[in-house]
């Protein structure tokens, strides 16, 4: 009786261990809850859902997934299983998601047919933690009249851009009739600007780990609240505005009359009528015009000492690690990332009118290379010799997960001021300031 009492534990524990199993396994869901504030995903979950009957996604949109995502309680019923977003990489969200190279190496998911500095955006020490869905560049738009006059069918720097803006100009006594180019139409133009001569935003917390590697010499940096940049470089890009202005259009003033007087129609039928020469606008929104604008219409990607800034919005999906439906997390994950997949959902898109409104996968082009470069053109004709060099594509710095509401409020308003007068409180002062009232975010 002794010896059989001693040997219970071992009698016990693998019964323990196999009910344990068991109980994980029917615990497990077999429905997914995806977060998403990208809403063309409802579509993706639709045909996911109807393609087949071993799993089902939940889909819940929400304003910005990522900040949803770093106040999580915890309870059963605010878990999500997939998020798909932007920002998610910040430094209050990247350790919520779990490693996806198992899809590469057991061969469910080809690495190789990403764009590779946008999938190396995803890793976190050697290990994939999120994969790139989409993004978008920015673009320089003009009639197909004036396609001559281009001296690259890909892209367009800002000397040419200059160039032929000052040429195309009309001018009388100080007032302009017609005027090709000005950075000041569009505060967007004023980003993309400061990012092409390295202002370099990116959340202070993550920029701090990478400065502080023995290999990398820091950058000269301002920081304030989460966010840090390279002053010199804002300062460089602002002294070029202003100088494009003075040496092409005379003056901000006279720029501002020229908005004043014809800026009442959309910059795209100012650019067909020949009031302008050209607009600026970001690939979703250049996808998105009517076809029947696209057809008089010609375009270049902005790019500056061979690069094109990929828009900082770029949309990243990502497993949570304590999601409670992972085969079905899964089943979505390896079925959406496959081109014969992403060619069906543009084909269904297109059927029922949603790419009139949301460009190409989930308002973007897709990070999968043999689905931007092969199939796109199928959709968007007009990128049959425009497609961007893809060793030209210079994805974003890390971001914190406010940054849409912070780049909105603060970082574009003050663009704008500083073309156009000194400002004597610094961006610190500014961003600070912004901090101090919007605690909230």
């Amino acid at each position: 009786m002794t010896k059989l009492w001693k040997q219970l534990p071992l009698l016990i524990l693998p019964c323990v261990a196999v009910a344990f199993v068991v109980l994980w396994v029917l615990s497990e869901s077999n429905t997914a809850v995806l977060w998403t504030d990208q809403p063309e995903f409802a579509l993706y979950v639709e045909s996911f859902n109807a393609a087949q009957d071993n799993y089902k996604i939940e889909f819940h949109y929400m304003e910005v997934a990522a900040q949803r995502l770093s106040i999580l309680s915890g309870t059963a019923q605010e878990t999500p299983d997939i998020v798909i977003g932007n920002w998610l990489k910040s430094a209050t969200t990247r350790t919520l998601f779990k490693p996806l190279d198992s899809f590469f190496t057991k061969n469910k998911i080809a690495k190789a047919a990403f764009y590779p500095r946008l999938l190396n955006l995803g890793t976190i020490e050697e290990q994939q933690y999120l994969l790139p869905v989409s993004f978008n560049i920015p673009a320089l738009v003009f009639t197909r009249a004036n396609a001559q006059l281009l001296s690259n069918p890909f892209t367009i720097g800002f000397d040419e851009i200059k160039t032929l803006g000052k040429t195309y100009n009309v001018e009388r006594n100080g007032i302009y009739s017609r005027m090709g180019f000005s950075p000041a139409w569009n505060d967007e133009f004023l980003y993309v600007t400061a990012t092409l001569f390295n202002a370099a935003f990116r959340e202070a917390e993550i920029a701090r780990e990478v400065e502080t590697a023995p290999s990398v010499v820091p950058a000269p940096s301002e920081t304030a609240g989460d966010v840090t940049w390279n002053p010199e470089a804002l300062e460089e890009a602002i002294t070029a505005l202003r100088d494009w202005t003075q040496e092409v259009n005379t003056s901000i003033q006279a720029e501002d009359d020229f908005v004043f007087k014809y800026f009442y129609e959309p910059s795209a039928k100012l650019a067909m009528s020949g009031r302008i020469l050209f607009t600026y606008m970001d690939s979703a929104g250049l996808f998105t015009l009517s076809q029947e604008q696209r057809s008089n219409l010609d375009f270049r990607w902005i790019a500056e000492n061979n690069t094109i800034p990929v828009s900082e919005d770029t949309v990243y999906y990502g497993i949570y690690k304590r999601g409670k439906a992972k085969k079905a997390a899964d089943a979505f994950t390896e079925w959406f990332f496959q081109a014969e997949t992403q060619r069906q959902l543009l084909e269904i898109s297109k059927k029922q009118r949603i790419n009139e409104t949301y460009f190409g996968i989930s308002n973007g082009f897709s990070a999968i290379r043999t689905v931007t470069e092969q199939i796109f053109p199928l959709f968007y004709p007009s990128l049959l010799g425009h497609m961007p060099p893809s060793a030209f594509l210079s994805p974003p710095n890390i971001l914190p997960q406010n940054w849409s509401t912070l780049k909105a409020q603060v970082i574009i308003p003050y663009l704008h001021t500083r073309i156009r007068q000194q400002d004597t409180r610094p961006l610190e002062r500014h961003i600070s300031d912004w901090y101090r009232t919007n605690s909230g975010f």
